[in-house]
């Protein structure tokens, strides 16, 4: 399941629907920017609090999904620990495929 989550993400990547890195996340969350948040499994608990709290206030889902490694890997980039995407239909299949 997860690798083809990861093959989901990098197909979303391709069709310009990410966005990464945590200031530019946090700027997406507070203009509603993004229909779902993923995080990495791996994230400090400082970093995960405040995610989930920023998404929690502006209504946004938020989801664990696997390893910055992995993340920064489907993406094609270097490790991520934080991830926006802007689409919806990405996304509702995203949370489909993680809480499956």
């Amino acid at each position: 399941m997860k690798q083809e989550f990861y093959r989901f993400l990098g197909l979303a990547t391709r069709a310009n629907r990410v966005i990464s890195g945590e200031d530019t996340v946090i700027r997406g969350i507070k203009t509603k920017r993004f229909h779902l948040v993923l995080i990495s499994d791996d994230a400090s608990t400082n970093t995960n609090k405040r995610f989930n709290d920023k998404c929690r206030h502006y209504h946004i889902p938020i989801r664990q999904a696997g390893t910055r490694e992995a993340l920064g890997e489907a993406i094609g980039k270097r490790e991520r620990v934080v991830i926006g995407i802007t689409d919806k239909g990405f996304s509702e299949k995203m949370i489909r495929m993680l809480d499956h």
